[in-house]
């Protein structure tokens, strides 16, 4: 879904952003089902788990960066580096 929030996300429409923030809720929504039916009918993998978190990660930092990006404020730019650097160290460990 990145691919496909990073398109409409540059799109020259006015509703360019409202249509990336359903994308981006879409994404979320999948990825919870995705995780849900996977437990509930046992179809796990050691592959899945580990990048479930990856792209999951992958998805709010490339919509940290957009937002920083379309309002280029301290006040925003500031928790959004707390938060990817946040997302990368969980990562590391």
């Amino acid at each position: 879904m990145i691919p496909i929030f990073v398109g409409v996300f540059y799109l020259p429409w006015s509703e360019a952003n409202v249509i990336a923030t359903l994308v981006f809720g879409l994404a979320a929504l999948t990825d919870w089902l995705d995780g849900y039916l996977a437990r509930r009918w046992n179809q796990t993998s050691t592959l899945g788990a580990f990048l479930d978190p990856v792209a999951d990660k992958l998805m709010v930092t490339v919509a940290l960066v957009f937002l920083v990006q379309a309002h280029p404020t301290p006040w925003l730019a500031i928790p959004a580096a707390i938060i990817i650097g946040r997302e990368i160290t969980i990562s590391a460990l």
